[in-house]
């Protein structure tokens, strides 16, 4: 049977993975315990939390291509000359519930590009609807807390959803939209916007 040689992130050998260091036999333990540290810093970031929001999508690779220079309004190198190519990513997702949701949920949709280009990586957010239920940001971690599953219950509250709408005239705009036939779109293609500079080449769909 092999020993298998432990490390530290940074590479220095590790000698014991099983013990820390104390001061004496049942004593408490030191500040020099770095890989003590270390391993419970991992264990406490082994998992990564779901999104606030947009946490179901799905998404699929592709192609961005120019067929209209933006060199007036920007000096980004991938935007510059028509027919540039840039890889990207695109995801689509509702927006309000947890990753447990269903994708058929009465929800605007979101969405996110991720262009890989050669200056870094450019990312752009939005959601599918022309308006939002919100003119004030301050406003918006009670909308989402209003909008997700009671903590007590873990089930949707729907006396909370409408209690914030109805003491809140300014989302009755956003609420008609949500609760017409857009609320609810048939596909992924009935979310992408009609008119844009660039067309859009996919070739793999993937769960994120």
């Amino acid at each position: 049977m092999s020993k298998k040689n432990l490390t530290t992130a940074t590479g220095s050998p590790v000698a014991d993975d099983d013990n820390s260091i104390s001061v004496g036999e049942r004593g408490a333990l030191t500040f020099d315990n770095h890989y003590t540290f270390e391993k419970l810093a991992h264990f406490n970031r082994e998992r990564i939390p779901e999104r606030v929001v947009h946490a179901r999508g799905t998404g699929a690779y592709g192609t961005y291509t120019v067929t209209k220079s933006l060199k007036d309004y920007t000096i980004a190198s991938f935007l510059q000359e028509v027919g540039q190519q840039t890889e990207i990513f695109v995801r689509f997702s509702t927006v309000g519930g947890g990753q447990d949701s269903s994708d058929y949920a009465r929800d605007p949709r979101g969405f996110a590009i991720k262009f890989y280009t050669d200056q870094g990586n450019y990312d752009m957010v939005g959601n599918n609807t022309p308006i939002f239920f919100l003119r004030d940001p301050i406003k918006f971690p009670d909308f989402v807390h209003s909008q997700k599953k009671n903590p007590r219950t873990n089930l949707p509250d729907p006396a909370a959803i409408y209690e914030f709408w109805a003491n809140h005239p300014q989302s009755l705009h956003q609420v008609t939209i949500l609760m017409s036939d857009r609320g609810i779109p048939a596909s992924y293609v009935s979310i992408q916007r009609k008119k844009t500079t660039f067309s859009l080449t996919v070739f793999l769909y993937e769960k994120c």
